[in-house]
């Protein structure tokens, strides 16, 4: 069973995991639609997850460009009150081609929230997540951040959401919105997402910091490096042994992971679980909540095993060899928000 933790310095109290729901939807639809897991798939997943006490469930309007969220609405109305979870979903990605179908404009973000009610079922989301940073994705309008925080504080105020949070951006860019929406009285963000795991660290050099300074929650997404912590690749992104990561997900993960120690890094992950009894995704997980400042990492699991699996890695205390033996390695890695592919 999983504890309950508070999400930042906001009130509300989320599950120590949040399940990523990017490979529930309808199979074929969207990026990731060659390993999608349609609802049946899903449903004992959903049942698992709140079995084990973990009711958050992060989603994002992109994923499956809306089937996504249909599927996840629908199962987490069907089979729980709606007091019992914790709903977050996200906006900015681009949702189709016209001129205001993406970015953090007034207009996308009101009919996006809109158009994400509707399609999961439910009167209101709990945590609005910004999919990047206003200026974050190339080919949509860049709104003034003003124009933003404003959309995103209206939303709060007609209980279309209750909170909201951040993702992948830079930390001088996350400081920047939270000086402006506190200026001007609107509302903060209490979490931010952000690209974290033990072969990428980039994070560490100033948005955890920052973070943990200023009471914001962190919920890294991508804990086990798209499958390369667990073994998944075997030393080589041409030897995936998942549907996913044969598919043409696997230019995704190229794109994502390039340091030259990754696969070192990961052998040493299978090491340290071999030595403790352990598998690699709960170590790599173990590693992560063995910082203080992270709340909840965004896990994505397609089998019931894997779900247990990372819930008894919550249970994990890593020795503190362990966790140097696993960060040695580490070597810089370029910052990918700096070349636009995070």
């Amino acid at each position: 069973m999983l504890k309950t933790v508070q999400l930042g310095k906001s009130g509300l109290q989320v599950s120590r995991l949040a399940l990523g729901t990017m490979n529930f939807g309808e199979p074929g639809v969207g990026h990731q639609g060659d390993w999608t897991l349609p609802a049946d798939e899903a449903r004992p997943i959903f049942k698992a997850a709140m079995n084990n006490r973990l009711f958050y469930f992060d989603c994002a309007n992109a994923y499956g460009l809306g089937a996504c969220e249909r599927v996840v609405g629908s199962l987490l109305r069907e089979l729980f009150n709606r007091e019992d979870y914790v709903f977050a979903t996200k906006v900015a990605a681009p949702m189709g081609r016209g001129a205001n179908k993406g970015g953090l404009n007034r207009k996308h973000i009101m009919e996006s929230v809109d158009a994400s009610l509707k399609r999961t079922g439910l009167d209101y989301i709990d945590q609005l997540v910004i999919h990047r940073h206003p200026h974050g994705f190339p080919g949509v309008t860049h709104a003034p951040i003003e124009e933003t925080m404003e959309a995103l504080h209206d939303v709060v105020k007609a209980g279309k959401a209750l909170y909201l949070g951040g993702s992948s951006m830079f930390a001088w860019q996350f400081c920047q919105l939270q000086m402006t929406a506190e200026q001007n009285g609107w509302t903060k963000f209490v979490s931010m997402q952000n690209h974290y795991n033990l072969i990428y660290r980039e994070e560490e050099r100033e948005m955890n910091a920052y973070c943990a300074a200023t009471g914001v929650g962190l919920t890294p997404w991508s804990p086990l490096a798209r499958g390369i912590l667990t073994g998944t690749y075997k030393g080589s992104l041409d030897a995936g042994s998942t549907q996913r990561s044969q598919g043409g997900d696997k230019e995704r993960t190229r794109g994502l992971y390039r340091g030259e120690m990754d696969f070192q890094i990961a052998d040493r992950v299978v090491e340290v679980a071999e030595k403790l009894g352990h598998a690699p995704a709960q170590v790599a997980v173990a590693w992560l909540l063995s910082k203080s400042e992270v709340t909840a990492p965004v896990v994505g699991v397609s089998k019931l095993s894997q779900l247990e699996q990372l819930v008894a890695a919550t249970k994990i205390e890593l020795p503190a060899e362990d966790v140097a033996y696993l960060e040695e390695l580490y070597k810089p890695v370029v910052n990918l928000l700096s070349i636009g592919s995070s």
